[in-house]
């Protein structure tokens, strides 16, 4: 073999290492990968439940149909081959009576179907529903909560098998002690799946945990994960049927991670969770349901549909969650639910008692980032202090608004002076107007700011104290629709200040304002005119140049805000009506206080006074001094 053969065969080598080096799979390859592997595997599994269901509803049309006659023996021996045939271990559960189990505290009562084992209503003690029914989370035959794997070549979903009582009692009240349902799915007395309640008194958390005992050798061999299968109905509980429907959705937490959630704007939303949750909540604008692990679940996909024909149900909540499965005799699985409302100070409590964060307490959509800052450092604080001592809430939401202007009126007070500054000094830009052309705009423009500069005015004085405003009043937008201690509180003529009031149904529906009146809305449109109107007379003729800009903020705001407001809280048109009212009142009483004459002299002596130059101008001259430069004066 000479020296050429040699050589090209190590570059043939050394090329095939390289290019194996290069193709090499990274991380993210190898994750999308498995999550591939994971959703054929799972795809699989649905097409084989099908063919399992199928095969189970001819089971139960047999039992259906049986009839008590001479030839039961053999009737009862084919229906128990069909079932073993169905259900294979799990055969002896798959038939049953239904039962239920209840299982209560001082602040809700939870019904477990014998049938699936699982929660089939949720009852909350404390509150009533638009209709004055109690609150009911969700409840019915529809509802599914249910383990799906493969055992012994079948799909066993245990929403359909029938779990037994292991203890003595069907009624269990956990208002004094905690108490515990135990249910089980057996195959024997020691292969069966456990499922196990426990409630505390005086909470809305209820402990689930689940058991699959010595079923690693009926459970098809390297399954690495068991799903659940959550869909439940989402039943209307507020009189304001869009407004609900656009604040319920679906949300979740990532482990370890940020809280997210669908998009509440469209009919239907799908979203595959590809890394490990923490929980998911069924959320509506003032209750949740949700599904919390002790670790997290290792990927679900989550989805909502909703429903604009029922009467009484918006939406239907679907989630498949995997749990890691390790094939051990005994493989335990600690959750739990949070069945209750949707209250910052509860969910907050509970994410302090928590030993990992939980951040529930986002659940309650107070804006993001300052937003959300200031309503839970600021304004969260203030509402449940005054509320200790003020039982009206119509009466609160005046006090509390009075709190936050008074708090303002420095910026309200600078903001009113600067424009005072602009008014008075409006006569000398004209005359500069005069003195140059059409053409020469921008000397014009330069004159006017050297104007500004020596009189000490800053032209966007009027404007910075409004825009240092504009965050509280998003924060209060974000705030009042959130407050569940609004719900079904009422004020002079609403009813309920979480919801729109009205004072005069329509026998028709107008596209985008709705098919009732908003008085609260009408009289907050009308102080939006007079108050815009009043600032207008204080600015006098210095916007005269955008004539357009003074239609707008008039007459086309309040305008959009009566269609935009009319089906939202009335508390939070009730609140922008009282600050309108309160800040035409500052208007007043600063006009009264400050005079044009004396603004006009003190402008006249700034102007007389040499021109200072800031701290940083000093010090940039003094470097190019410092370098030989010396600017001309």
């Amino acid at each position: 073999m000479d020296k050429n053969t040699i050589i090209g065969l190590v570059l043939i080598f050394a090329i095939m290492i390289g290019y194996s080096i290069m193709n090499q799979p990274s991380d993210e390859d190898l994750a999308r990968q498995e999550f591939m592997r994971d959703s054929i595997e799972r795809e699989t599994i649905k097409q084989e439940q099908a063919r399992q269901q199928a095969a189970a509803n001819e089971a139960a049309n047999l039992t259906d149909s049986v009839q008590v006659t001479d030839t039961l023996l053999n009737t009862d021996s084919l229906l128990q081959v069909q079932q073993k045939e169905a259900f294979g271990a799990f055969a002896e559960s798959s038939v049953g009576e239904e039962e239920f189990f209840t299982i209560e505290n001082d602040l809700m009562i939870v019904t477990v179907s014998k049938k699936g084992g699982r929660p089939y209503s949720v009852e909350l003690k404390e509150f009533t529903s638009f209709d004055s029914a109690q609150v009911v989370l969700f409840n019915g035959e529809k509802n599914i909560f249910g383990f799906d794997f493969f055992a012994q070549n079948r799909q066993i979903s245990t929403n359909n098998l029938f779990f037994q009582n292991k203890g003595n009692k069907t009624k269990i009240d956990a208002s004094s002690s905690e108490e515990k349902l135990v249910l089980r799915l057996e195959v024997s007395p020691e292969k069966y799946i456990e499922y196990v309640y426990t409630l505390k008194p005086n909470s809305y958390v209820m402990d689930f945990d689940v058991t699959f005992k010595n079923l690693n050798d009926l459970i098809t061999q390297n399954t690495s994960y068991i799903s659940l299968k959550w869909e439940t109905d989402i039943p209307q509980l507020e009189k304001g049927r869009t407004w609900e429907t656009d604040n319920t959705t679906i949300y979740y937490k990532f482990f370890e991670d940020e809280v997210d959630y669908l998009s509440e704007r469209s009919d239907d939303k799908q979203e595959e969770l590809t890394t490990r949750v923490k929980w998911i909540a069924y959320k509506q604008q003032f209750f949740s349901s949700v599904l919390i692990a002790d670790e997290a679940f290792a990927d679900a996909t989550v989805s909502y549909v909703r429903d604009d024909v029922s009467e009484d149900r918006i939406m239907r909540f679907t989630s498949d969650i995997a749990f890691p499965y390790n094939g051990e005799k005994e493989e335990v699985m600690p959750l739990s639910f949070y069945f209750g409302p949707n209250k910052y100070s509860i969910l907050k409590d509970l994410d302090e008692q928590s030993e990992k964060s939980l951040e529930l307490q986002k659940l309650v959509p107070l804006g993001g980032n300052i937003i959300r800052v200031f309503n839970q450092y600021a304004i969260i604080p203030l509402f449940n202090f005054l509320g200790k001592y003020i039982a009206n809430y119509g009466l609160l939401i005046f006090v509390l608004t009075v709190i936050i202007k008074i708090a303002l009126f420095p910026l309200t007070y600078k903001s009113y002076l600067s424009s005072a500054k602009m008014r008075v000094l409006k006569p000398q830009i004209d005359e500069l107007g005069k003195k140059f052309p059409a053409d020469k705009s921008m000397e014009k423009q330069q004159a006017v700011m050297a104007l500004y500069k020596k009189v000490g005015v800053n032209p966007l004085g009027g404007c910075i104290p409004i825009l240092l405003q504009f965050p509280i009043l998003v924060a209060m937008f974000r705030f009042f629709p959130a407050s569940i201690e609004l719900r079904h509180k009422s004020f002079l003529w609403a009813d309920d200040l979480s919801t729109y009031d009205s004072i005069l149904d329509l026998p028709f529906t107008i596209p985008f304002y709705g098919d009732h009146v908003s008085l609260f809305t009408l009289l907050m449109a009308v102080a939006i005119v007079f108050s815009t109107k009043l600032n207008g007379a204080q600015m006098g003729d210095t916007n005269a140049q955008v004539p357009g800009m003074k239609f707008m903020m008039m007459w086309m705001m309040p305008i959009m805000m009566v269609f935009w407001f009319n089906s939202y809280s009335a508390g939070l048109s009730y609140y922008y009506l009282v600050s309108n009212l309160i800040t035409m009142g500052q208007m007043l009483l600063i006009r009264r206080f400050v005079d044009d004459e004396e603004v006009l002299r003190k402008l006249k002596e700034e102007k007389k006074k040499p021109v200072t130059k800031s701290k940083f101008t000093q010090r940039l001259e003094e470097m190019a001094k410092q370098k030989g430069y010396n600017p001309k004066r």
